[in-house]
């Protein structure tokens, strides 16, 4: 179990997909959730949004059908950013939603209604505080370059942030039920950051497992041997994550349809359906989950851009979920050709090939000679003949030495979507 015991991630490896929320004051002003970092506003500046925020458009039911219907098991969501605005009505701050004309516990509609849904629950909660009293200035703080950290930081105590946060999260992990994930950023230690002694992780760590045993905790805490996942974020790892002994590690990519966390307007480098869905596979095939974000408006809806690729991920989803959940890496053994990419599943003992790019009729796959039983099109069920004869002359399409070749139709049921599979029997 480690030192800081661990969290039941049995769940969290089947699921493989999950959705992202970064929905704070920073909706407002709808040009990246750093904005008060960015702009170096200070407090004052900040608090029109504060005192202006009503998303009178929320309904998480909404937020919660999309992701069910994109194929996403779990939700994790900002409690509290680094702005230090708070979702729920948290005793231990007048800076939270309940104080704003919208007068909500938002934190709690969400739960409720990702919960109606089917969905495992997971809060992030940020460890930077720009609004709080005792949080010290550093590299990272709004007024890093406005401010004197000796004149600033007079009468602030980190200590006393700490037990603050420990406070919140107690409060997250008793108030709304069972809660799955807990997803702590995040630290940047050294002379002008903040980590671990800032925190205080380990007496956060005993907290949280001591309120939610079996719950994952993230690896954002400076605190090696805490984290029960690695989290990489905006980058997909070219190959299966593992630990300093070269042992694999359950991880998580965390990425965006944009290049912003929070609601951003005017953005404009958004992903095709085509690379996300191929950004989820290529996840899965290396070990890892996706957790992919959205980031509603301060009116308080999912813009349309983002409910566009939600819904691509649904319509492949619903044809090709089988070669997603309760997979992973394929056996080292097995090698993708070029533009294909494999999952595998251990308790069926069934192979998927995803193809970023559509072959001609054939396709060798290496190493697979007598270990297929059966092939078939993942997205209408239609046998895939296939062979293991090495051509005798020039004229037919043979399997080299040790490979499997698929006979493969020219033209794709539409079903298929933007990456069709096909599963392979396994003997």
């Amino acid at each position: 179990m480690g030192k800081y015991g661990r969290g039941d991630t049995s769940w969290f490896t089947h699921d493989r997909f999950g959705m992202f929320i970064h929905w704070g004051l920073y909706s407002m002003l709808a040009r990246h959730e750093w904005i008060k970092h960015r702009e170096e506003r200070s407090d004052a500046e900040y608090q029109v949004y504060f005192d202006l925020f009503e998303p009178d458009m929320f309904n998480p039911k909404e937020w919660a059908k999309a992701a069910r219907e994109a194929g996403m098991k779990y939700m994790v969501v900002t409690s509290k950013h680094h702005e230090g605005f708070c979702l729920w009505d948290s005793k231990y701050t007048d800076y939270k939603a309940t104080n704003t004309p919208i007068k909500k516990d938002l934190l709690k509609e969400i739960v409720e209604a990702f919960r109606a849904e089917g969905l495992k629950v997971g809060f992030y909660y940020s460890l930077l505080d720009w609004h709080h009293p005792d949080f010290t200035l550093d590299g990272c703080h709004p007024l890093r370059n406005k401010a004197k950290k000796e004149e600033y930081d007079k009468g602030r105590d980190m200590t006393r942030y700490a037990q603050y946060m420990r406070d919140q999260v107690t409060e997250l992990l008793t108030n709304y039920g069972k809660i799955d994930i807990i997803w702590f950023d995040f630290s940047y230690p050294g002379p002008n950051g903040k980590g671990r002694d800032q925190w205080e992780s380990e007496k956060l760590v005993k907290l949280v497992r001591s309120l939610a045993p079996d719950i994952i905790i993230d690896n954002r805490l400076d605190l090696p041997g805490s984290g029960d996942i690695v989290t990489p974020e905006q980058y997909t790892p070219d190959k299966g994550m593992v630990d300093e002994d070269g042992n694999p590690v359950v991880w998580e990519g965390c990425q965006t349809f944009s290049g912003s966390w929070g609601y951003f307007r005017d953005e404009a480098t958004w992903k095709s359906p085509k690379m996300c869905i191929e950004m989820l596979i290529n996840h899965v095939s290396r070990g890892g989950n996706l957790l992919m974000n959205v980031g509603p408006t301060s009116r308080g809806y999912i813009d349309h851009r983002a409910m566009d690729r939600l819904a691509s991920f649904g319509k492949w989803m619903k044809y090709n979920g089988r070669s997603i959940y309760g997979c992973g890496q394929a056996p080292s053994e097995f090698k993708a050709p070029d533009d294909c990419r494999y999952t595998y599943n251990p308790k069926t003992n069934r192979l998927y090939i995803h193809f970023f790019s559509w072959p001609f009729k054939h396709i060798h796959l290496p190493g697979l000679a007598d270990k297929v039983k059966y092939a078939q099109l993942l997205c209408d069920g239609s046998e895939i003949h296939f062979s293991s004869t090495v051509a005798q002359t020039g004229m037919t399409s043979g399997s080299p030495s040790g490979a499997v070749t698929l006979n493969l139709p020219v033209v794709v049921p539409q079903q298929a979507g933007e990456v069709p599979v096909i599963e392979i029997f396994l003997k």
